[in-house]
């Protein structure tokens, strides 16, 4: 009885309630995922030798590794770390695509300076940007967020670039010139409000790739340090034990990041709903 009238409850809703509360619900999954990661030390997920490569079980619902290790308990702890790295990544994108987006704004000179280094950024494959980033940093974490950061912020300066060579066809802006109001204070008066929500989508949607590329390059080794239980370092150990029939060690971490994954594009799509004014209303 309760669950249809949750059911009923929740058909009931308009768009934008339901937007927001598969927003919220989306968010407190993540969160707890991040904050779960934080009360698990290292330094506990030890070894036990006469436990390894457990199949799935009560006990360990994700098998154990070929050192004895909880696969679960490393799982969480590498879910935390990528998302940790997703957002500093993320953040670090969308500052620069904006600076660049508003530079473009200032005159022709600086627009086709910026175009011309989204262009050369965009041309050079992510992976191998990433990895040539990552090696002279030295790797680690600290390296694998500054080499996504500076790779992932040219679909999004794109999209702001054009929009706001849009927003400066309009009236008010033609006014404000003549005024004698500065660029600047135009872009930041004017401009920077209109675009305030294609950063926050576009900070969002980075999210994804961000964690998708730093478990690629830790995979191939180029990323954080072996010792940390990063999803890219478990998946790259698994490969060794998969012909033994240690289906486990890459088919839990491997889905545990796809549906991370998937969240953060489900909270993409629901947030562009709720921010979009043709949908705001309903």
């Amino acid at each position: 009885m309760n669950n249809e009238k949750y059911s009923h409850s929740f058909k009931k809703m308009n768009l934008r309630a339901k937007t927001i509360l598969i927003i919220f619900l989306t968010v407190i999954f993540l969160l707890v995922i991040v904050i779960n990661s934080f009360f698990i030390d290292v330094s506990s997920i030890t070894t036990n030798f006469p436990l390894r490569n457990m199949a799935p079980s009560l006990e360990h619902i994700f098998g154990t590794d070929w050192m004895g290790r909880d696969m679960f308990t490393r799982t969480m702890k590498g879910l935390g770390l990528s998302i940790q790295v997703g957002a500093f990544a993320s953040i670090m994108s969308t500052i620069i695509a904006v600076i660049l987006g508003l530079l473009s704004s200032l005159n022709k000179y600086l627009d086709s300076f910026v175009n011309w280094l989204i262009d050369l950024f965009a041309s050079i494959p992510h992976l191998l940007l990433i990895i040539l980033i990552s090696l002279c940093l030295g790797g680690g974490s600290f390296g694998v967020i500054i080499a996504v950061g500076f790779t992932h912020w040219t679909s999004l300066a794109r999209v702001l670039r054009a929009e706001i060579k849009q927003i400066n066809t309009s009236e008010y802006i033609h006014l404000s010139e003549n005024l004698g109001k500065s660029k600047l204070w135009i872009a930041r008066k004017h401009i920077f409000p209109l675009i305030l929500t294609q950063i926050i989508l576009g900070t969002i949607l980075v999210f994804p790739h961000a964690i998708m590329h730093e478990a690629s390059v830790t995979f191939l080794g180029f990323g954080l340090s072996p010792h940390e239980p990063a999803i890219g370092i478990i998946l790259s150990e698994s490969m060794k034990y998969l012909a033994t029939g240690a289906w486990w060690l890459a088919f839990f971490p491997g889905l545990a990041l796809l549906i991370i994954v998937l969240v953060f594009d489900v909270i993409g799509d629901n947030l562009q709903k709720l921010l979009d004014p043709a949908n705001a209303h309903e």
